[in-house]
């Protein structure tokens, strides 16, 4: 698929004191892109569309370029000690998506500008644990693979923690477009994972991102650039015929991934599951999707900060756990699981 070029572009008038503003701003510029002035992101106003379902759309071609105010760091359990803000928000259009309610009615997407502050504010963390180990996630709250070839703030990152001691940079994506990714000094200290799933899923719930077989052939380039490999599997879905489809999976990952060193491969495995207001939201804005949100199938699990989800029933969940980890066992014996949640 083409890479991410946004259709409307807002900026923050403080981005263009910095380096990355006033280069996003020249760019955005030869490319005859819509651009306007917002005081801040949360006074960011019209977003073209008729209707709350077309604005949603439009907004996910919009991008906010701004500064990173707020510089403490939230945490990010359990893949990482910290998330480190590069951007929030995502092109992509995956019906299941946490996102969904996390940005609320800003569904928009943000890149900040003043690196060297959120460097800096990274660079105390790892002061403060050293010498342990201190891993930093920059997936958390968007796909930052599929904006950086407009913005290179990942490839910054990636360099800037290689030059650590203690530092450790991890983050996942649906996207293929790694290629300016590949030459980045990383030094080893940045886990490049990928997210995939079944045939079944990918073509039904996750719209807009890069097929599967472009993700295991970016997958493939990043190996051969030395960079430690991993795959989220996520959602896990209880779909007709599961366990074949998952099977299927590992069978074309195992396939394409011929001549590749996996001894330092992970995985990582998440069930699905939702929330109530993200159940409300996903029918909102997908009103014909095949998700199943059906509350009375699932067992209800208190989450962080009060907030409950819906997961599958514990013996659903077991054999979910068991067939994820039976086919990582057949298909790649030396990998690492890193934990099923």
């Amino acid at each position: 698929m083409k890479p991410f070029i946004p259709q409307l572009v807002y900026f923050e008038p403080e981005a263009l004191n910095y380096p990355l503003g006033k280069e996003l701003y020249e760019k955005f510029t030869n490319m005859n892109i819509d651009i306007r002035e917002t005081t801040s992101h949360n006074q960011v106003r019209g977003i073209p569309g008729e209707t709350e379902l077309q604005q949603y759309r439009n907004a996910k071609s919009t991008l906010v370029v701004g500064i990173r105010r707020t510089l403490k760091f939230d945490t990010s359990k359990p893949s990482a000690e910290y998330a480190i803000p590069l951007a929030t928000g995502c092109m992509g259009h995956c019906h299941y998506c946490y996102l969904q309610t996390t940005l609320g009615s800003k569904p928009y997407i943000r890149v900040y500008v003043n690196l060297d502050d959120i460097f800096a504010q990274a660079q105390k963390y790892i002061d403060e644990r050293a010498p342990d180990i201190t891993r930093f996630e920059a997936a958390c709250t968007s796909d930052i693979v599929g904006i950086d070839h407009l913005t290179h703030s990942l490839k910054k990152a990636i360099e800037f923690i290689g030059a650590t001691e203690y530092g450790r940079l991890r983050f996942v994506t649906k996207y293929e477009h790694v290629d300016h990714l590949l030459d980045a000094k990383h030094n080893g200290k940045t886990r490049f994972r990928f997210s995939v799933n079944s045939r079944y899923v990918i073509q039904n719930f996750e719209p807009g991102t890069s097929s599967f077989d472009a993700r295991l052939a970016a997958a493939r380039k990043v190996a051969h650039a030395g960079y430690p490999l991993g795959f989220i599997v996520a959602p896990i879905y209880m779909h007709d015929e599961w366990e074949e489809g998952y099977l299927e999976l590992f069978e074309r990952l195992c396939e394409q991934l011929t001549g590749v060193n996996t001894s330092d491969l992970t995985f990582e495995l998440i069930q699905h599951r939702f929330t109530k207001p993200a159940k409300a939201v996903i029918q909102k804005r997908y009103p014909k999707t095949k998700l199943d949100l059906d509350e009375s199938k699932r067992k209800y699990k208190w989450g962080r900060y009060g907030i409950g989800k819906y997961v599958y029933q514990d013996e659903e969940a077991k054999k979910l756990e068991a067939t994820m980890i039976d086919y990582i066992h057949q298909f790649f014996p030396e990998a690492k699981i890193q934990y099923f949640t």
